[in-house]
């Protein structure tokens, strides 16, 4: 849920136009990974449980490429960029982590 604050925080500096371009699937995709972690919580199986991890992580690559995206065209700030890289890193081996011992 930091991260999809820390996305959303992030995307205010980009203007109106870009915002209408990159907004939308970047606040989606850092969105889908906390809300895709708490609905597989709620699964009768670990295997279940273990499918909505995958797609939280692969939220989490998706939202990786959106911010790289932003970064090779400019439109982020350096400090911006580098949090949000590091938080999603971290979640990332926390997902495998996580899968790994279910």
């Amino acid at each position: 849920m930091e991260l999809a604050g820390e996305v959303s925080k992030a995307l205010e500096e980009l203007s109106p136009e870009e915002r209408y371009t990159y907004r939308d699937q970047n606040v989606r995709c850092s969105i889908s990974i906390p809300s895709n972690i708490a609905e597989g919580s709620s699964r009768d199986s670990k295997k279940d449980y273990k499918r909505f991890l995958r797609i939280s992580l692969g939220s989490s690559f998706e939202l990786e490429t959106q911010i790289l995206l932003l970064q090779q065209n400019g439109l982020l700030s350096h400090s911006s960029i580098e949090s949000i890289l590091s938080l999603n890193t971290e979640v990332q081996k926390m997902l495998q982590t996580f899968m790994k011992r279910i």
